[in-house]
């Protein structure tokens, strides 16, 4: 009886020693376990980071190349000889043409010049189909109320009458009942329709430069009114039967550059200061040079 006793003793002592040896194992096996686990949280949190700025790093990327590949649609005009024409070799040239490159250039932005004619191109800019325009726009007090947002002048024009040759006409008394041609919104139109009350002449509204001279060589019209420059050289190079009569011309105004958009003042902030870096390096003088003569 006595050894039985003392072999149920025995008995529960190992079971005792038994429980302890497991619940010490489980406490020595449970702390490195929560070590692994904050392991583990801090790399994920160390990835989402990475990640975090990768994103961003790529977002940063994505954007300057946006803005490196920008490209502003410039509206013109199709013929206005010397700032916009077609050369005999079929290439797109003219002071306004090459002025805008220049300033690109100088300025490290990147166009697309599209040549709509006059109307189209006013029209393109107006429903934002094209950023900006150049197109011997002078710069004058209703196109900026009515919305144009211009650079700094690059060229000084005035306005002239045109005659036929061997008109006898020597002044505006002598347009009175007789008909002027004009080309649809330009200075030359403007300049006509403020003298016409005063001297009894009536005006015809043409789209284009070319049909408005024609219309006065052919006779329909006794004058045109047209900016000189633009003038002069069309008469010189394209052999027209016109004359330019002294004394008919305006005080005269500036062509500006032209945006209708406050988002794309980057793009008239870009032609100021590429415009006045090529009238300090001489680029300007040697575009005008190149279509006017010294």
């Amino acid at each position: 009886m006595k050894k039985l006793l003392a072999m149920s003793l025995i008995g529960c002592m190992a079971l005792s020693m038994v429980a302890c040896g497991s619940g010490e194992t489980a406490t020595a096996t449970t702390e490195p376990a929560a070590e692994e686990t904050a392991a583990e949280e801090t790399t994920e949190d160390a990835a989402e980071e990475t990640a975090a700025e990768e994103t961003d790093a790529e977002e940063t990327a994505d954007d300057t190349a946006s803005a490196d590949d920008k490209v502003w649609i410039i509206a013109t005009d199709t013929v206005f000889r010397p700032f916009e024409f077609t050369d005999e070799n079929g290439d797109f040239v003219g002071i306004d043409v090459d002025v805008l490159a220049a300033i690109a250039e100088d300025q490290g932005f990147k166009y697309e010049l599209q040549s709509l004619g006059w109307d189209a191109a006013v029209a393109a800019v107006q429903a934002g189909q094209a950023d900006g325009l150049i197109a011997g726009a002078t710069i004058k007090q209703e196109r900026i109320d009515s919305g144009w947002i211009f650079s700094d002048g690059y060229y000084d024009a005035t306005q002239t009458f045109v005659l036929p040759e061997g008109s006898d006409i020597t002044g505006y008394a002598d347009l009175a009942g007789k008909n002027v041609a004009v080309k649809n919104g330009t200075a030359g139109a403007d300049f006509a329709n403020s003298l016409k009350d005063e001297y009894g002449f009536t005006v015809t509204v043409f789209e284009d430069s070319p049909t408005m001279y024609q219309d006065v060589i052919l006779g329909n019209s006794a004058a045109c009114v047209e900016d000189t420059p633009i003038m002069a050289d069309s008469i010189k190079t394209g052999g027209l039967a016109l004359m330019i009569p002294e004394g008919m011309e305006s005080e005269g105004a500036p062509y500006g550059f032209a945006i209708m958009n406050e988002e794309n003042q980057e793009l008239l902030d870009m032609f100021n200061a590429g415009l006045a870096n090529i009238k300090a390096n001489g680029k300007y003088d040697e575009i005008l040079a190149k279509y006017l003569g010294n």
